[in-house]
């Protein structure tokens, strides 16, 4: 499928069904990641995942300066087979199918976690995955207001815009941090580079943080971190994160000690019951194989 018809076989709140659905099937396997630094900065991911219908493979390179380039920073395919006879039976476009599933995870935390669902959301970080929680939150939530901070006023712009044609109030903020005061709901999916947030969330708010996925990486201030785990509730997404959740690990955060995803579908973490809400997502195969679980539909 090429990037339209990927996207159109992806609706956010089917997809973020299929994740929950995945995260409850005991013949999920997902082996770890191999990460393949390339010589000039970038990265190869090579990503498997099967059921008992289907296997995947998400091949995949990011290579964070591409803009600079014109170039998208995520490029690859994901190849489907049938998981009996191994028969190729899809091949989706990587970039789409990460963009949505990730933000079909947060959508699904959001829906089981977040003490107030109704916004206004403020997004840190207006590339392709603030678009892409934009559309899920707006699908999924009935979201009706956002706020949109970026280093790039022309990307913020550009979303404030595409919330606008979606029948969205939206605004553009030039410091994210006058915001989180209005905004019960937070997603950053920022490059990751270095610490840009710095203030203090809504004790009722709940944060998606996209942006870091390997232990260099970080948006937000350790402190903030720490205050959030200490005040209110850090969720992974999964196991994975035990190594790779850039945000947490400099904080000091135990992290093995902390609940997955998983562990909130099967019920095993209920809603918290006060208190801000920290979910870290750092990204899995699984959620690739939701995707072509949701495409693909036996």
């Amino acid at each position: 499928m090429n990037p339209e018809a990927t996207a159109r076989a992806l609706p956010y709140p089917r997809l973020a069904d299929a994740v929950a659905a995945l995260l409850a099937d005991p013949q999920v396997r997902v082996p770890p990641r191999l990460v393949q630094p390339l010589p000039a900065g970038g990265s190869l991911f090579v990503m498997p995942a099967h059921d008992a219908r289907l296997a995947i493979t998400k091949l995949i390179t990011f290579v964070p300066d591409n803009a600079a380039r014109g170039l998208p920073a995520i490029q690859g395919d994901i190849v489907v087979f049938d998981a009996v006879d191994g028969r190729r039976v899809g091949l989706l476009d990587g970039p789409t199918v990460t963009a949505r599933r990730t933000a079909a995870v947060s959508l699904l935390a959001a829906q089981r976690l977040a003490p107030r669902t109704d916004g206004p959301l403020l997004i840190v970080g207006a590339g392709v995955q603030g678009r892409s929680h934009l559309d899920a939150f707006a699908d999924g939530l009935g979201l009706r207001e956002v706020v949109v901070a970026s280093r790039s006023a022309a990307s913020a712009e550009a979303l404030v815009q595409h919330a606008r044609g979606r029948g969205l109030a939206a605004r553009r903020v030039d410091d994210p941090h006058t915001a989180l005061a209005d905004c019960p709901l937070v997603v950053s999916c920022t490059p990751a580079q270095a610490v840009c947030l710095h203030g203090q969330p809504r004790d009722d708010a709940f944060v998606a943080a996209v942006g870091a996925f390997t232990p260099r990486m970080v948006e937000w201030a350790p402190a903030v971190v720490r205050h959030l785990a200490a005040r209110g509730t850090v969720v992974v997404d999964t196991r994975d994160a035990d190594h790779e959740a850039g945000d947490l690990l400099q904080a000091g955060i135990d992290v093995p000690g902390l609940a997955t995803l998983a562990d909130v579908v099967a019920g095993r973490r209920p809603r918290p019951a006060a208190g801000p809400v920290f979910f870290k997502s750092c990204g899995w195969a699984g959620w690739d194989l939701a995707a072509a679980r949701c495409a693909l539909p036996g």
